[in-house]
């Protein structure tokens, strides 16, 4: 396993900012989020500003994790849906290109909807997650669908059903958080054995309290038991990227700041990684 660090929590700094400091502290990759509002919106990243990122990621001696499209492929007009599905088929585009053949070029999303859309979407759910995958194939590239808190795909049974009824494919995997399950009441020994075996990705932050009633934290700020949590991800067989996120939720409050953030919790998970004896590929 390696440790990277999800953009997410740094929505408002400059990559030339970040990057280098991520890697000071000893992060060895990063997910590149591309929505509105961060900081490398899809819609700005010019042939010139890719080659850019690539060269500041060699640079810096950093891996593309994953590039995070997260975009609602449930609920919305026919035009609404149409426009996110082609923005997340050129998200997985742009992890492809930026990845550059070190494999695996992966791209992460939830799925919007609400957990009351289940039983109605599923179906509608499944084609569409069906056809991102099949798109990531041939783009050499992996699709990793998030299960969510408070999204039609809350639980683990949800994504599982999802992903065989989109037809098992490499290109198609999960992206797994585990701060989901737990605001879920799932514990760690209960959802890692089933979903590790269909998940390339991973996001970790801490969580206190169940959904709807909770609120998620940076790591080592709530109750996560991160070297259990470790322990169990080696013991599933789990081999890639461990990826700190920083959830808006927390971001909202006044004290963050995303460095003295990231730099906790790389100390929480590199104590976690020496105490579980889980391997950490440095």
């Amino acid at each position: 396993m390696k440790l990277g660090y999800c953009l997410w929590g740094m929505p408002k700094v400059a990559l030339e900012e970040s990057l280098p400091k991520l890697a000071a502290i000893g992060y060895q990759g990063v997910e590149l989020t591309v929505l509105p509002g961060w900081s490398a919106p899809l819609e700005e990243l010019t042939p010139q500003r890719r080659k850019e990122i690539r060269k500041m990621l060699e640079d810096n001696n950093l891996a593309l994790t994953a590039v995070a499209g997260h975009l609602d492929i449930l609920h919305g007009e026919a035009e609404v849906i149409a426009r996110n599905m082609q923005r997340l088929r050129e998200s997985i585009d742009l992890a492809a290109e930026l990845d550059a053949g070190r494999g695996p070029a992966i791209m992460v999303s939830l799925v919007g909807g609400r957990p009351e859309d289940w039983e109605a979407e599923r179906y509608k759910l499944a084609e569409r997650v069906r056809e991102l995958g099949e798109y990531a194939g041939t783009r050499g590239a992996i699709y990793a669908t998030e299960m969510h808190t408070g999204t039609a795909m809350d639980v683990p049974e949800k994504v599982l059903w999802v992903l065989k009824q989109a037809g098992e494919m490499p290109s198609l995997r999960m992206n797994f958080d585990q701060s989901h399950t737990e605001t879920m009441g799932i514990p760690i020994e209960v959802a890692a054995p089933m979903v590790v075996p269909y998940t390339v990705h991973t996001h970790v932050k801490d969580q206190r309290g169940l959904w709807p009633n909770h609120e998620f934290l940076t790591p080592g700020e709530g109750p996560c038991d991160y070297v259990k949590y470790l322990r169990e991800m080696h013991k599933a067989g789990y081999k890639h990227f461990i990826n700190i996120e920083v959830s808006v939720m927390r971001q909202r409050k006044p004290d963050y700041e995303p460095f003295v953030h990231a730099a906790f919790a790389y100390r929480v998970l590199d104590y976690a990684f020496q105490a579980s004896g889980a391997p950490w590929e440095k």
